[in-house]
C-alpha cells in the first residue's frame, strides 16, 4: 500500500503592504457580504451572485464559482517518462495535453483522490507519493484549490474512465514536456506547474 503525504493544515500565510513594505500575516477580508444569490447548481459547480460592501462604503457584485476541488498527479517513470492525458475540452474547443486530473467526490480527501485518478485515467498505480503544493486556479471568479502530488514507482494496471471520458495517454520525457510548457504547445495550467515542480524535485 502506498504512503500517502497528508495535506498540510496549516493556514496559508499572504503577503500584505504596510509602511514597512510586505510581510507575512493572516489575511482579513476588506468586504462584508450583504446577500448571496444562488444562481446555478450543476453536476460539479455551483454559481453564486454576491453583493459586498467595500471599505469605501461602495458595494460592488462578485459573480463565484464554487468547486469541490480538485487534484493533479505528475506521475514519472523509473527512466524519466512523464505520463500525460490528451483529451479534448469543449470550453477551449481544442484537444490539450495535461496531468492526470480529476475532481474531488463528496468527503474525499485530496491523498485519496490522487491515487483514484491516476488509476482511472492512465491505469498507472505509484508505490511513492509526494505532496507538491497547493495552487488557486482562478481566484478572480473561482474558489477552486487543485493539491498536486509527484507520483513514482509505477506499476501498469487497467483504467477505470468515466464514460464521457475520451483519453489518450501520451508518454514524453519530462526534458521534451518542458520544452512543450515553454514552446506553448502545452497550455494546461496545473499541467506547467505541475511539470516545473516535479522538474526541481527530482534534479
Amino acid at each position: 500500500m502506498p504512503q500517502l503525504l497528508q495535506v498540510p493544515n496549516q493556514p496559508i500565510l499572504l503577503p500584505t503592504c504596510d509602511k514597512g513594505g510586505l510581510k507575512n500575516t493572516l489575511s482579513v477580508s476588506p468586504e462584508r457580504v450583504i446577500e448571496s444569490r444562488r444562481i446555478y447548481d450543476g453536476r460539479i459547480v455551483h454559481l453564486r451572485v454576491d453583493t459586498v460592501s467595500l471599505s469605501n462604503q461602495r458595494t460592488a457584485l462578485r459573480e463565484i464559482v464554487n468547486t469541490p476541488g480538485a487534484v493533479a498527479i505528475v506521475p514519472l517513470t523509473a527512466d524519466g517518462q512523464v505520463r500525460l492525458v490528451r483529451q479534448y475540452r469543449s470550453a477551449v474547443a481544442d484537444y490539450l495535453l495535461e496531468l492526470p486530473a480529476g475532481t474531488l467526490q463528496p468527503g474525499e480527501a485530496p491523498e485519496a483522490a490522487a491515487p483514484r485518478e491516476l488509476a482511472e485515467e492512465t491505469g498507472d498505480r505509484a508505490e511513492h507519493w509526494r505532496y507538491l503544493t497547493r495552487f488557486h486556479t482562478m481566484p478572480g471568479v473561482c474558489d477552486e484549490t487543485i493539491h498536486l502530488y509527484l507520483a513514482t514507482g509505477l506499476t501498469q494496471g487497467a483504467t477505470n474512465r468515466d464514460p464521457d471520458e475520451d483519453i489518450e495517454v501520451v508518454t514524453l520525457p519530462l526534458a521534451r514536456a518542458l520544452e512543450m510548457s515553454r514552446s506553448g504547445e502545452i497550455r494546461d495550467a496545473k499541467t506547467i506547474v505541475g511539470l516545473f515542480l516535479a522538474a526541481q524535485v527530482v534534479g
